[in-house]
């Protein structure tokens, strides 16, 4: 089972623990990469357990389709289908879900998939190679004001106009078909950037997470988690962005806050309804240690919440 965890897996003791795994336990890895997390949830496990995996890229799930235990499912699905897989699958509640989102460094180190400005290679950018619409398809077709706007809110670039403006420019001329491409008329764009940052790197960014939808399947996912946990089942999220921890961190407050009663309603206090998730500890980020070892982790970021009821 030692195959693909070649790939650092980000607060992996960490996250494992937060799930407060049961011997007996169903848990669901909503996000498999190379197994790293999986791997150590099914060492806590007994034999009495089970882990679903799913992840949409195929190169992730060939890695988890050779993991011989009888415990363990693999599913190329991303987790935004997970209501469905575990319908399908005939699983009601779980004991424990665990998300760690966007980019791996397999999918970085992989030059033809396109997500890195690091290698010349073909302009991809999706996590299902099997589906959709590759980012050079995208950026043949889409009009200044999406580029702008996409490049703007998703990647948080305040050259973005900019950026957009020397991409039409661009496509004019030739197709955009390279990471090299795009690299190149992006940094004549940006005027100035952090020291030590790629001027693409914002752009690069929010083309992936836009094309592969990763904020809206997460805002959609987040609600069907809690749907799905048994009461005192824990939800781990690891996200890397601040957009992304952004929806995590409201979603959990609101959940935890329960119904918002109109003031001066008279009612007890202990009459008001209950939010359904419990926050377990503060938002926690990887160690000073952690961090030497894995660079790539400095922006991760954990939150974790337990369902406090089941209606």
């Amino acid at each position: 089972m030692s195959e693909g965890l070649s790939h650092v897996t980000v607060l992996l003791n960490e996250a494992v623990a937060a799930l407060a795994i049961k011997p007996d336990g169903v848990y669901v890895d909503g996000t498999f990469g190379r197994g790293g997390h999986s791997a150590l949830i099914l060492e806590r496990l007994g034999q009495g357990g089970r882990l679903i995996a799913m992840d949409k890229d195929p190169a992730a799930v060939a890695v988890g389709d050779k993991w011989r235990d009888a415990r363990f499912q693999m599913v190329h699905r991303g987790f935004a289908h997970m209501a469905e897989v575990l319908r399908e699958l005939g699983v009601g509640r779980v004991d424990g879900i665990l998300l760690d989102l966007g980019v791996s460094s397999p999918q970085l180190d992989e030059a033809a998939r396109g997500f890195s400005f690091r290698f010349d290679a073909p302009l991809d950018m999706r996590m299902d190679v099997s589906s959709g619409m590759t980012a050079a398809q995208w950026l043949a077709m889409a009009d200044e004001d999406l580029l702008t706007e996409v490049i703007h809110e998703y990647g948080e670039e305040r050259f973005a106009k900019q950026i957009a403006r020397a991409i039409v420019a661009a496509r004019a001329i030739e197709p955009i078909h390279t990471t090299r491409q795009l690299v190149e008329l992006v940094s004549k764009a940006v005027r100035t950037r952090e020291a030590g940052q790629n001027p693409a790197t914002r752009t690069f960014q929010a083309i992936r997470i836009y094309l592969n939808q990763e904020l809206e399947e997460l805002a959609r996912v987040l609600p069907e988690c809690v749907t799905h946990l048994k009461t005192g089942g824990r939800l781990v999220v690891i996200s890397f962005h601040s957009l992304e921890d952004r929806i995590v961190k409201h979603f959990m407050r609101e959940m935890a806050e329960g119904d918002k009663l109109p003031r001066n309603v008279p009612i007890r206090a202990s009459e008001v309804p209950g939010g359904k998730l419990n926050l377990i500890g503060k938002a926690m980020r990887v160690s000073e240690a952690e961090l030497r070892a894995n660079p790539r982790a400095r922006s991760a970021v954990m939150r974790v919440a337990e369902r406090s009821d089941v209606a």
